[in-house]
Protein backbone atom coordinates (compact mmCIF):
# COMPACT_ATOMS: atom_id res chain seq x y z
CA UNK A 1 0.00 0.00 0.00
CA UNK A 2 1.56 3.57 -0.85
CA UNK A 3 0.76 6.76 0.90
CA UNK A 4 1.78 10.10 -0.21
CA UNK A 5 4.25 12.11 2.04
CA UNK A 6 3.44 15.60 2.94
CA UNK A 7 4.87 18.03 4.95
CA UNK A 8 3.80 20.75 7.46
CA UNK A 9 3.62 23.36 4.65
CA UNK A 10 1.28 21.24 3.28
CA UNK A 11 3.72 20.05 0.23
CA UNK A 12 4.31 16.80 -1.25
CA UNK A 13 7.65 15.34 -0.57
CA UNK A 14 6.98 11.64 -2.29
CA UNK A 15 5.55 8.27 -1.52
CA UNK A 16 6.08 5.45 1.16
CA UNK A 17 5.31 2.55 1.38
CA UNK A 18 3.16 0.87 4.09
CA UNK A 19 3.27 -2.94 4.86
CA UNK A 20 -0.39 -4.33 4.10
CA UNK A 21 0.28 -6.59 7.48
CA UNK A 22 -0.34 -3.95 9.33
CA UNK A 23 -2.28 -1.33 7.60
CA UNK A 24 -4.35 -3.75 5.43
CA UNK A 25 -6.45 -5.59 7.85
CA UNK A 26 -9.91 -5.90 7.97
CA UNK A 27 -11.98 -4.03 10.47
CA UNK A 28 -12.70 -6.11 13.56
CA UNK A 29 -15.32 -4.18 16.13
CA UNK A 30 -14.87 -6.90 18.58
CA UNK A 31 -11.27 -6.61 18.87
CA UNK A 32 -11.12 -2.93 18.96
CA UNK A 33 -14.06 -2.84 21.65
CA UNK A 34 -11.67 -5.10 23.80
CA UNK A 35 -8.47 -3.56 23.73
CA UNK A 36 -10.75 0.16 24.20
CA UNK A 37 -12.75 -1.33 27.14
CA UNK A 38 -9.53 -3.06 28.68
CA UNK A 39 -7.37 0.20 28.53
CA UNK A 40 -10.18 2.28 29.95
CA UNK A 41 -10.25 -0.28 32.34
CA UNK A 42 -6.68 0.01 33.24
CA UNK A 43 -6.66 3.47 33.87
CA UNK A 44 -9.52 4.03 36.70
CA UNK A 45 -7.94 4.92 40.13
CA UNK A 46 -10.00 2.42 41.99
CA UNK A 47 -9.86 4.75 45.11
CA UNK A 48 -13.81 4.89 45.81
CA UNK A 49 -14.46 3.83 49.41
CA UNK A 50 -17.28 3.90 52.06
CA UNK A 51 -17.09 3.13 55.47
CA UNK A 52 -18.59 -0.03 56.57
CA UNK A 53 -19.81 -0.78 60.31
CA UNK A 54 -16.43 -1.52 61.58
CA UNK A 55 -15.23 1.88 60.15
CA UNK A 56 -17.81 4.37 61.33
CA UNK A 57 -17.64 6.11 64.89
CA UNK A 58 -20.09 4.34 67.45
CA UNK A 59 -20.20 2.46 70.50
CA UNK A 60 -20.61 -0.87 70.49
CA UNK A 61 -22.80 -1.38 73.28
CA UNK A 62 -26.20 -3.28 72.80
CA UNK A 63 -28.92 -0.48 72.49
CA UNK A 64 -31.43 -2.37 74.48
CA UNK A 65 -32.44 -5.48 76.13
CA UNK A 66 -33.05 -8.08 74.11
CA UNK A 67 -36.31 -8.83 75.40
CA UNK A 68 -39.29 -7.35 76.65
CA UNK A 69 -39.84 -3.92 74.65
CA UNK A 70 -41.63 -5.11 72.13
CA UNK A 71 -38.90 -3.78 69.70
CA UNK A 72 -37.46 -5.83 67.31
CA UNK A 73 -34.45 -6.72 68.54
CA UNK A 74 -31.18 -4.63 67.97
CA UNK A 75 -27.50 -5.24 68.57
CA UNK A 76 -24.98 -1.90 67.50
CA UNK A 77 -26.03 1.30 66.39
CA UNK A 78 -23.26 1.04 63.91
CA UNK A 79 -24.95 -1.58 61.38
CA UNK A 80 -26.21 -0.59 57.67
CA UNK A 81 -29.89 -0.38 58.58
CA UNK A 82 -29.73 2.55 61.02
CA UNK A 83 -28.85 6.23 59.55
CA UNK A 84 -25.25 6.93 60.57
CA UNK A 85 -24.20 3.25 60.07
CA UNK A 86 -21.85 1.53 57.97
CA UNK A 87 -22.47 0.90 54.65
CA UNK A 88 -22.86 -3.07 53.51
CA UNK A 89 -21.50 -4.05 50.23
CA UNK A 90 -19.99 -0.62 49.32
CA UNK A 91 -17.18 -0.03 46.91
CA UNK A 92 -13.67 -0.28 48.05
CA UNK A 93 -10.60 0.38 47.21
CA UNK A 94 -9.39 -2.05 44.09
CA UNK A 95 -7.73 -2.73 40.73
CA UNK A 96 -10.53 -2.30 38.04
CA UNK A 97 -7.96 -3.93 35.56
CA UNK A 98 -7.56 -7.62 33.82
CA UNK A 99 -5.47 -9.18 31.39
CA UNK A 100 -5.47 -8.99 27.51
CA UNK A 101 -3.37 -11.44 25.71
CA UNK A 102 -0.62 -9.43 24.18
CA UNK A 103 -1.60 -10.82 20.78
CA UNK A 104 -5.06 -9.82 20.69
CA UNK A 105 -3.51 -5.77 22.27
CA UNK A 106 -1.26 -6.23 19.02
CA UNK A 107 -4.34 -7.30 16.40
CA UNK A 108 -5.90 -4.26 18.01
CA UNK A 109 -3.38 -1.75 17.05
CA UNK A 110 -3.07 -2.80 13.75
CA UNK A 111 -6.71 -2.85 13.45
CA UNK A 112 -7.04 0.50 14.71
CA UNK A 113 -3.96 1.51 11.74
CA UNK A 114 -5.79 -0.13 9.36
CA UNK A 115 -9.09 1.31 9.72
CA UNK A 116 -7.62 4.83 9.90
CA UNK A 117 -6.11 3.90 6.44
CA UNK A 118 -8.93 2.62 5.06
CA UNK A 119 -11.41 5.85 5.92
CA UNK A 120 -8.80 8.05 3.93
CA UNK A 121 -8.06 9.20 7.22
CA UNK A 122 -4.01 8.12 7.80
CA UNK A 123 -1.33 11.12 6.93
CA UNK A 124 1.88 10.21 6.66
CA UNK A 125 4.54 13.38 7.69
CA UNK A 126 7.76 14.27 6.71
CA UNK A 127 8.97 15.22 10.16
CA UNK A 128 7.71 17.52 12.79
CA UNK A 129 10.66 19.95 12.89
CA UNK A 130 9.96 23.16 13.64
CA UNK A 131 12.90 26.21 14.17
CA UNK A 132 10.85 27.46 17.31
CA UNK A 133 7.79 26.82 19.40
CA UNK A 134 5.05 29.37 17.51
CA UNK A 135 2.09 28.11 18.27
CA UNK A 136 0.47 30.78 15.72
CA UNK A 137 2.96 29.28 13.24
CA UNK A 138 1.89 25.40 13.87
CA UNK A 139 -2.41 26.54 13.78
CA UNK A 140 -2.09 28.06 10.32
CA UNK A 141 -0.18 24.71 9.06
CA UNK A 142 -2.81 22.73 10.85
CA UNK A 143 -5.50 24.84 8.99
CA UNK A 144 -4.07 24.65 5.97
CA UNK A 145 -3.80 20.73 6.15
CA UNK A 146 -7.74 20.91 7.39
CA UNK A 147 -6.69 18.74 10.59
CA UNK A 148 -9.51 19.74 13.62
CA UNK A 149 -8.98 16.51 15.68
CA UNK A 150 -5.99 14.69 15.05
CA UNK A 151 -3.51 12.75 16.36
CA UNK A 152 0.15 12.73 15.64
CA UNK A 153 2.69 9.96 16.16
CA UNK A 154 6.55 10.54 16.05
CA UNK A 155 9.25 8.72 16.56
CA UNK A 156 11.18 7.77 19.54
CA UNK A 157 11.96 11.15 20.38
CA UNK A 158 9.17 13.63 19.46
CA UNK A 159 10.38 17.25 18.66
CA UNK A 160 10.02 19.26 21.83
CA UNK A 161 8.86 22.79 19.69
CA UNK A 162 6.01 21.14 17.98
CA UNK A 163 5.00 19.70 21.33
CA UNK A 164 5.19 22.95 23.08
CA UNK A 165 3.38 24.56 19.88
CA UNK A 166 0.86 22.00 20.14
CA UNK A 167 -0.12 22.37 23.81
CA UNK A 168 -2.18 25.07 23.23
CA UNK A 169 -4.03 23.67 20.03
CA UNK A 170 -7.32 22.14 21.11
CA UNK A 171 -8.21 18.87 19.95
CA UNK A 172 -4.55 17.90 18.88
CA UNK A 173 -2.26 15.26 20.86
CA UNK A 174 1.33 14.77 20.20
CA UNK A 175 2.48 11.03 21.45
CA UNK A 176 6.10 9.31 20.85
CA UNK A 177 5.57 5.80 19.24
CA UNK A 178 5.77 4.03 22.26
CA UNK A 179 2.54 5.93 23.35
CA UNK A 180 0.63 4.50 20.02
CA UNK A 181 -2.52 2.91 21.54
CA UNK A 182 -6.34 2.15 20.12
CA UNK A 183 -8.07 4.53 22.37
CA UNK A 184 -5.94 7.45 21.58
CA UNK A 185 -6.11 6.17 17.69
CA UNK A 186 -9.92 6.02 17.69
CA UNK A 187 -10.88 9.19 19.67
CA UNK A 188 -8.96 11.37 16.89
CA UNK A 189 -10.66 11.65 13.49
CA UNK A 190 -7.03 12.22 11.89
CA UNK A 191 -4.31 10.19 12.33
CA UNK A 192 -1.16 11.59 11.53
CA UNK A 193 2.67 9.52 11.43
CA UNK A 194 6.13 10.50 11.22
CA UNK A 195 8.21 8.53 8.72
CA UNK A 196 10.52 7.52 11.86
CA UNK A 197 6.57 6.41 13.38
CA UNK A 198 5.92 4.49 10.55
CA UNK A 199 9.66 2.74 10.92
CA UNK A 200 9.17 2.08 14.49
CA UNK A 201 5.81 0.65 14.38
CA UNK A 202 6.31 -1.62 11.28
CA UNK A 203 9.19 -2.88 13.28
CA UNK A 204 7.08 -3.27 16.35
CA UNK A 205 4.05 -4.88 15.35
CA UNK A 206 5.60 -7.58 12.78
Amino acid sequence: MKCAVTTLANKKTGEIELDDSIFGLPARQDILARAVDWQLAKRRAGTHKVRTRGEVAGSTRKLYRQKGTGNARVGSARTSQRRGGGRAFGPVVRDHGWSLNKKVRKLALKTALSVKAAEGKLVVLDSTEMKSAKTGELAKSVGKLGWHSVLVIDGEQVNQNFVQAARNIPCIDVLPQQGANVYDILRRDMLVLTKDAVAALEARLK
